[in-house]
């Protein structure tokens, strides 16, 4: 298990080497010039080559990229070409929004597909179960910006339950608000998310029902669902932690997505921002400590997986 655990990590740390290469090289080539954006309209030419110079970014590439990444191991990953801040001080202060955001959603993914997962497996060839298929891949292929506009009109404009976009002043002095902030944005990634892992648990559940396991049990005189729910469902969850890594990422994305169209001041909204400004070092930063974080997820996931399924245990 040691042995394998240094390899994921070395493969993590390679991920996390490709991943800087491609994010500077990327941004690179995007267009527009962050010095001009600083100058301003109306700055001469001279004044913004005196600025591209006051910031490197007149420098060899290769020179930049080894002077960031080495910012990177001595963990600052940079800091604001607008303002100064630090991107570790902004990504902490953004976090207080996103990852209570992530957390939510990740919560009523789960909520909507594992036991409608499961009862669509067990009604398998009825009209419930092809209803609740039907209905999972419709929502799955619908855009997260759709899915949050319809929902915005259902509860915050014909229900007014929650409000349609911002997040208090006060942020988390003010518990009840702020959750009442995060519950339709979390709502819309945990459904759409949670649409998609909903026909990954139906497809695990009907694997584990044709398992030999369960037809012992269900010959002893258990029913299809007791020998199910007894024995059937902890290789099902074993086969949902394997793709809950995935989750995540998309989790991340329907993010970025949904904290613009909830005016939400995450990680998410701030990457927008910051890619418009062209904001080179804030955008590096943010999107590789994004990138880590999927990766170690990933990483995580794997292990723990490994970890509590007896069989790779037995194959190691």
């Amino acid at each position: 298990m040691i042995r394998y655990a240094l390899t994921r990590l070395a493969l993590l740390l390679l991920g996390l080497f490709v991943a800087s290469v491609v994010i500077f090289l990327t941004l690179r080539v995007l267009p527009g010039d962050i010095a001009q954006v600083i100058a301003g309209q109306n700055a001469t030419p001279e004044q913004v080559t005196a600025i591209r110079a006051s910031l490197g970014l007149d420098a060899p590439l290769p020179a930049q990229y080894l002077d960031w990444i080495g910012g990177v191991f001595r963990g600052d990953l940079g800091s604001s070409l607008l303002t100064g801040t630090p991107v570790v001080t902004e990504l902490a202060e953004k976090a207080r929004v996103t990852v209570p955001l992530g957390i939510l959603a990740m919560t009523f993914a789960l909520l909507i597909s594992a036991p409608l997962g499961v009862l669509s497996a067990l009604q398998r060839g009825r009209a419930l179960g092809t209803g609740l298929t039907v209905g999972a891949q419709t929502i799955a292929a619908v855009p997260v910006v759709w899915a949050g506009m319809m929902l915005v009109v259902v509860f915050a404009v014909w229900l007014g339950w929650l409000p349609a976009q911002g997040f208090p002043r006060a942020g988390w002095a003010d518990p009840a608000a702020a959750l009442r902030a995060l519950l339709l944005p979390a709502l819309t990634i945990g459904a759409v998310e949670g649409a998609m892992l909903m026909r990954f648990v139906r497809s695990a559940t009907l694997q584990a029902i044709g398992q030999d396991y369960v037809r012992t049990a269900a010959a002893k005189g258990l029913t299809r669902t007791d020998a199910l729910l007894r024995h059937g469902l902890p290789n099902v969850g074993l086969s949902v932690i394997s793709v809950l890594g995935l989750q995540v990422a998309g989790i991340i994305v329907g993010a970025v997505v949904i904290e613009e169209l909830f005016s939400l001041p995450g990680i998410g909204r701030m990457l927008v921002d910051d890619v418009q400004n062209r904001n080179l070092p804030m955008v590096q930063g943010e999107l590789l400590a994004l990138t880590g974080f999927v990766l170690i997820v990933g990483v995580l996931v794997d292990l723990l997986h490994r970890s509590i399924d007896p069989r790779q245990r037995e194959a190691a």
